[in-house]
């Protein structure tokens, strides 16, 4: 039988841990752990956005379960939209405890490719407006996504394109990847921006695969 290994779950901007029940529950039977977070201020946490006063308040979550796993314990990081700078900013300060970072239609900047040139210029989450995101200033995120070679380079990264998505279209996706090449990219054909809602078997397919081939 496979080793277990542990999902970590990070959702995009105006959701909360509760978007992927789907991908968890397939996960979960599939014999894995499963640990799904919500970012300050969203889902059920308890924070208001306006307690927000940076963006490092909004990843606090992330980079606090992070630092609470055993040391020898390591991850699949899993990162949807927005989640990709949670994931980067996780990478670059644990990169010893993430086996692979997952980028499901994600931003996603790296070493050699800044937030503010990976940032679609007409990104439209806020529409969605399930819980308000908060926003912060191009140049803030920036100081806090900022990320090396030799830290959140050493993590192996994968890329799930949404072929059909109308919020990071696919021509951005893929902008991202040409500057910024993961180690792998997979295509969830007919996906639209919540493929964890219109195609979560296919989703979990990948996490699957990702689990079998990144220790």
């Amino acid at each position: 039988m496979e080793r277990q290994k542990h999902f970590v779950l990070v959702h995009g901007a105006c959701h909360g841990a509760w978007c992927w029940y789907k991908v968890a529950t397939l996960l979960t039977s599939a014999g894995h752990k499963v640990t799904a977070l919500d970012m300050a201020a969203s889902g059920v946490h308890p924070k208001r956005v306006e307690e927000l006063h940076a963006i490092s308040d909004y990843f606090e979550p992330l980079m606090e379960f992070m630092t609470s796993l055993p040391p020898e314990e390591r991850v699949i990081l899993v990162g949807h939209s927005m989640g990709g700078l949670s994931n980067s900013v996780a990478m670059e300060r644990f990169p010893e405890k993430i086996s692979c970072a997952v980028f499901a239609a994600c931003i996603m900047p790296g070493p050699d490719l800044s937030f503010t040139a990976a940032k679609e210029e007409d990104l439209t989450l806020a529409k969605l407006l399930l819980r308000p995101h908060p926003l912060f200033s191009d140049e803030a995120t920036q100081e806090e996504v900022w990320v090396t070679k030799e830290k959140y380079g050493s993590v192996p990264r994968v890329y799930i394109v949404c072929d059909q998505d109308k919020i990071i279209k696919e021509a951005i996706q893929r902008w991202m990847i040409e500057k910024n090449p993961p180690d792998e990219v997979k295509v969830v054909p007919g996906s639209d921006h919540m493929l964890m809602f219109s195609k979560p078997q296919e989703m979990c397919s990948c996490l699957l695969e990702v689990a079998g081939k990144y220790s």
